[in-house]
């Protein structure tokens, strides 16, 4: 009965969830409730669930507030405008070279963990050069696409963040094994944008002429969006000050890689010195933090709202359940590689689940089940996450991806149809050298 429940409330969260008619922290508090009610517990001990819940996915919460703050700032004062300045100087009118210099420019962008912001920065920048070139601009979003896939596995971006909530351990710990399988992706990916980038060459040499009408309208969604934002980027930007928000930003990261403290009292200390830093007056400071305020506590809220979730289907032994029947019911040689399944059909899952469905529902079942196997847990993790995140940006589920096809002027269903393919195989390979490398 309590794997009936369990599956139920699992099928409903991910169904409202793919609805996108109510928000994820609706889901995920209100259907919890009824089941555990259902399965016949009471307020007493549904409250017991949730505060155990809450405890686990705490010190996430605070990372989140304030690495997004941190970072956001860091975007504001214009810390990476030079990287990004130089690299678009240098791609500047070789096929090849843009091509590459798209990959960097998008991982710099993508520091922040903000999809938005990553969009935000390099479309604009990069898809007039794409079209002097006739270069296409579904190469631009997929080479984008991809570089922040591979940066999102960074602790203050959304999937390790769930995945520390679901695993109730520190976010840094979790990605320490993965910066060296980010590092492959990066050199993979510049091997893939070369790759891709001669095909280009070859296509434009096909091609008679650009397509004017797509131009012009791109380019003028671009020049739109540049005027709204460009007085006040501008009046935030603190270039005299470049190398002290350099090397605050260095300190930060070092710290959160070394470990010495907890990543939510480092970036809390880096926005608290960041911020008088960059700006004296109180107004400014309180202005920088209502700004990025809304992205941070969104996150915040989910993450809670998913340690009420977890913290019932935990406490309700209904996830454990579900594994114990799963078990039962799945031929015993395809159990205890269940994640690797998962893992190498990852991209695909991004066309039918949100982020939030694949790792609060999807990705906690399957812990329960193959750690029965003596799998451990993080390499549950590890596979999901890998086998998944490449295919980040090509999901109908990312309110990122809608902007940057918006500032693109580019259809949804084209850039699949050009994207999903490459993104899959590219997920596939990271994942096999994962596997090598001993990470998996």
């Amino acid at each position: 009965m309590l794997s009936i429940i369990g599956l139920l409330t699992i099928v409903v969260i991910v169904a409202l969830l793919i609805s996108n008619k109510i928000t994820p922290i609706i889901a995920l508090v209100l259907v919890p409730i009824v089941a555990a009610f259902a399965a016949g517990f009471n307020f007493a001990e549904i409250g017991g669930f949730f505060n155990s819940g809450i405890e686990s996915v705490m010190s996430v919460v605070i990372m989140f507030i304030f690495a997004i703050l941190f970072f956001g700032i860091m975007q504001d004062v214009g810390l990476f405008d030079p990287l990004i300045n130089k690299m678009i100087a240098i791609s500047r009118g070789n096929v090849i070279a843009v091509a590459v210099g798209t990959v960097i420019i998008a991982a710099i962008a993508h520091l922040d963990g903000s999809g938005a912001s990553t969009f935000l920065i390099t479309i604009p920048a990069l898809l007039p050069l794409y079209k002097r070139l006739k270069m296409s601009p579904y190469l631009l979003l997929l080479l984008v696409g991809t570089a922040a896939s591979v940066m999102n596995m960074v602790p203050w971006a959304g999937p390790l963040g769930r995945t520390a909530a679901v695993l109730g351990m520190d976010v840094t710990e979790l990605w320490r094994p993965l910066i060296k399988v980010q590092v492959i992706g990066l050199v993979l990916l510049i091997g893939l944008a070369i790759l891709l980038a001669i095909r280009e060459k070859r296509l434009i040499a096909k091609r008679s002429h650009l397509d004017e009408e797509l131009f012009e309208e791109t380019t003028s969604l671009q020049k739109q969006a540049e005027d709204e934002a460009s007085l006040k980027t501008m009046a935030l930007r603190r270039p005299k000050l470049l190398w002290a928000n350099t090397i605050l930003a260095l300190a930060v990261i070092g710290i959160l890689v070394w470990g010495i403290i907890p990543a939510g009292f480092a970036f809390m200390i880096g926005v608290s010195l960041a911020l008088p830093l960059n700006y004296p007056n109180m107004k400014d400071q309180m202005d920088r933090i209502k700004d990025h305020a809304p992205n941070a506590l969104l996150m915040a809220a989910i993450i809670l709202a998913a340690g009420s979730f977890l913290g019932i289907l935990n406490g309700t032994l209904m996830l454990d359940s579900i594994a114990g029947d799963l078990v039962k019911v799945l031929p015993a040689f395809i159990v205890p590689y269940l994640h690797l399944i998962i893992g190498f059909l990852g991209v695909p899952f991004d066309l039918l689940l949100s982020t939030d469905a694949y790792y609060f529902a999807l990705f906690p079942i399957v812990e329960q089940v193959v750690t029965g196997f003596d799998v451990s847990s993080l390499s549950v993790a590890y596979a999901m996450i890998i086998g998944n995140i490449i295919g980040t940006f090509v999901s109908p589920f990312s309110p990122a991806l809608w902007l940057a096809l918006g500032l693109a002027g580019l259809e949804m269903g084209r850039h699949i149809r050009y994207s999903l393919g490459i993104m899959w195989v590219f997920s596939m390979v990271l994942l096999s050298i994962s596997i090598l490398i001993g990470v998996v």
